[in-house]
């Protein structure tokens, strides 16, 4: 990683400040997050910025000594008003995004508030950011809290590259959508140059969302937005499983688990960690546990359940009244299930320490990990990073993020309680043998993907999409006026043209692309331009060119370049051969993706087999698309054909038949001095692109990326800029038969890249 500073920017900072005996300390927080950066952020030499906590009881000196020790370790207070606190916090950011997150609509306040607070309150963040900034700095946001903070940054900092990560779920378009500021919250994080999720289930969400409310389409991990390319990435995040695995090695640790066993007195001990939120499913745990000893009475002296319930958002009444909730089950289940010799639930509901922590994993015989919904849950891989005696079962829930990785774990549905109850019933029947079998694996996963290596992958890949650690620079309207005004003075011009989507719009129907009469007319009159050819190349089977444009007196190229009509011969010949078996194999697999997409088809050409889905549900038609590209890669692997994704189209066609093909022959025809101007839409014609050489001209239609060196809207402007030529070739051409000067008027300004 480069020496640029990373600047690290979350709602909470690594170390929490403390009144005691009237002086201001600060105590390391043990986060996740904080172990995680916390080495990255010392290394870089960066800044963390974020909100240090109320410090309305502190003197003036106080906050002034705070100030100055927050400093000395690289850290940028925010400091917020109690009214902020209370609406941008617990107002909107726990009041209404984590609940919607979390799939619990049904707490969602009706009245729900906060949205002025949290953009205030975004604001200050992006101004504390940007009065650090330096040119090459890296910033990485974090979290729900933060999500208005990227665009305000891009706005502020066009030049700053900019990570985003998001540590809870990201919900299903259906549910993300009930929000009224969804729009704003997708501007938001589209400001980042790279937006990271847990799972691939939440960054697929974020897609949706992005088709559905914003309309636009992701090529997989990647999405343009105006003149800048976001990209999307998976990156589980994981724990510091070595301080976990020392801890649980650490003599004093293994007094206290054997003082916990003791206590147990030989029973055995079920065990759940949790902050006390109503995402982590505790209600309906405590109900199958209850269920278990229900059905089974003579496990009442044989088990002890321990449910530490880690305080949280106290000050709100929700979760007030939750806490009030679990500790009435826990009561009830106690009196129901005690014995003279047991009290079957020990709840403990206080903060533990983290080798109290390791103690109860590694004494634990089965660890109970059901949330309604979770991003990740740490828990999970902090029990499995502490048993290094490779016993202990976990029984996780299908709804963290966790249990897309730790694939040893029994999974259940939280939601069935009765399911949870029958793997509580499964883990504490296991044999040593299994157990130890499914916690080798936990280990495995848990070990080598552990918080530096999620660090170190979302960095790394953030550094490598900027490297030069700014944006890039774009060729301004004047050089492509100045490039187009050097090609007039040149012997001559050939122009190579994309059709769809370069002279005409791109239509649901391909067959609804004919040619209008207007852009008829402009191809006649350019054609007949002295010293001007004009070649299209399209992707386009013969049959569809020669009736549309076989009576101007251009050079048609079909199939891209696989067929060749030379406007003065009107004879069509092929310039690779292909053998006529070749779709065979790949039209049954096209098919199969037909049939099951409604609004689909398949085209076929000589040498190429084209899946159009223009016509398709945007969403189901993408996703189809995406599974199909997969399904052709794998099925065509070591194959002589190549996989090819235009503007909703996918084409199959054998290797070397590409526009390439029309570059390399217009060049070994071409006359010296002539220039070519290519111009064209889509992933097909960077090919040709990239076979020009560079003192041509090559330009991209819209806005995807492309190594053309320059950039237009749309068809439109092609026809505008096309249209630049028609009087300055006749006009260059009597000036120079008259020994007059040769100088042109500028084309049309145009957009470039």
């Amino acid at each position: 990683m480069a020496a640029n500073r990373l600047l690290i920017v979350s709602n909470r900072l690594p170390v929490t400040a403390r009144l005691s005996d009237g002086r201001v300390r600060l105590t390391s927080a043990t986060g996740g997050l904080a172990t995680g950066l916390r080495p990255w952020h010392e290394r870089s030499d960066g800044l963390w910025v974020g909100w240090p906590g109320d410090v309305s009881r502190l003197t003036a000196d106080q906050r002034t000594d705070l100030d100055r020790e927050l400093a000395g370790r690289g850290i940028v207070p925010v400091h917020l008003a109690a009214e902020h606190v209370d609406r941008y916090y617990h107002g909107f950011s726990n009041g209404v995004v984590w609940p919607l997150f979390h799939y619990l609509i049904d707490r969602v306040p009706i009245d729900a508030t906060g949205w002025g607070a949290y953009q205030q309150v975004n604001e200050l963040f992006a101004d504390a950011v940007a009065d650090q900034y330096r040119p090459g700095d890296t910033i990485w946001v974090h979290d729900y809290q933060l999500m208005l903070v990227p665009a305000l940054l891009r706005a502020r900092l066009p030049e700053a590259r900019i990570g985003f990560f998001l540590h809870i779920p990201f919900p299903s378009s259906e549910v993300f959508r009930l929000l009224p500021w969804r729009e704003r919250l997708l501007d938001g994080l589209l400001g980042a140059d790279l937006v990271g999720f847990h799972t691939f289930d939440y960054m697929r969400h974020f897609v949706a969302a992005l088709l559905h409310l914003k309309g636009l389409e992701t090529d997989i991990d990647r999405v343009r937005v105006d003149q800048r390319e976001v990209r999307m990435g998976v990156f589980p995040m994981g724990v510091d499983a070595r301080r976990f695995t020392e801890l649980a090695e650490d003599p004093d640790v293994a007094a206290e688990v054997a003082e916990i066993r003791r206590e147990a007195g030989g029973r055995r001990i079920i065990l759940g960690v949790d902050r006390l939120d109503y995402t982590k499913g505790i209600p309906r745990r405590l109900h199958a546990i209850q269920r278990l000893l229900t059905a089974e009475p003579e496990l009442r002296d044989r088990v002890r359940y321990i449910q530490v319930a880690v305080p949280s958002r106290g000050e709100v009444d929700s979760y007030r009244r939750f806490k009030r909730q679990v500790e009435e089950n826990v009561g009830r289940i106690n009196g129901l299930c005690g014995t003279v010799r047991s009290t079957p639930i020990h709840y403990m509901h206080r903060s533990v320490s983290m080798r109290q922590l390791v103690a109860l994993f590694v004494a634990a015989d089965v660890m109970l990990v059901t949330p309604l919904r979770d991003g990740m849950n740490l828990v999970a891989k902090e029990f499995v990073a502490s048993r290094v005696d490779e016993d202990g079962v976990l029984v996780l829930s299908e709804f963290a993020g966790a249990a897309a990785e730790l694939n040893g774990a029994i999974v259940v549905n939280p939601y069935d309680v009765q399911s949870v109850t029958e793997s509580v019933r499964q883990a504490l029947a296991l044999l040593p043998e299994e157990r130890r079998a499914r916690m080798r694996t936990l280990r495995d996963r848990v070990c080598e993907y552990d918080i530096h290596a999620w660090a170190r992958g979302f960095l790394t890949q953030l550094e490598a999409l900027r490297p030069d650690g700014g944006t890039v620079v774009l060729q301004s309207p004047e050089t492509l006026t100045h490039a187009l005004a050097d090609a007039r003075q040149a012997a001559g011009v050939r122009l190579l043209l994309d059709y769809d989507g370069t002279l005409v719009p791109i239509v649901r129907s391909p067959e609804l692309a004919a040619p209008d009469e207007a852009l008829l007319r402009l191809l006649e009159r350019l054609a007949a331009s002295p010293g001007l050819q004009i070649d299209i190349v399209s992707g386009r089977p013969r049959p569809t060119l020669e009736g549309w444009l076989g009576e101007l007196p251009i050079s048609l190229w079909a199939e891209h370049g696989l067929w060749h009509r030379d406007g003065r011969e009107g004879t069509w010949r092929t310039a690779v051969r292909v053998d006529p078996d070749w779709s065979r194999r790949i039209l049954p697999i096209l098919e199969h993706f037909t049939a099951r997409t409604p609004g689909s088809q398949i085209e076929t050409k000589t040498a190429s087999l084209t899946w159009h889905y223009r016509r398709a549900p945007k969403e189901f038609g993408l996703r189809q698309a995406q599974d199909l590209r997969v399904h052709l890669t794998d099925a065509l692997s070591n194959q002589p054909f190549e996989v090819i994704e235009g503007k909703k189209v996918i084409e199959v066609r054998p290797r070397g038949v590409s526009k390439a093909l029309v570059a390399r022959r217009v060049q070994d025809e071409a006359e010296p001095g002539v220039r070519v101007i290519a111009l064209g839409d889509d992933r097909t014609d960077e090919d040709l692109f990239a076979a020009l050489a560079p003192e041509n001209v090559t330009i991209a239609v819209g806005h995807r990326p492309s190594c053309a060196r320059f950039r237009v809207d749309d068809h439109k402007a092609v026809r505008e800029l096309l249209a630049s030529f028609l009087d300055a070739f006749p006009e260059r051409a009597a000036r120079a038969a008259s020994g007059g000067p040769v100088t042109d008027a500028p084309a049309p300004p145009a957009r470039s890249r």
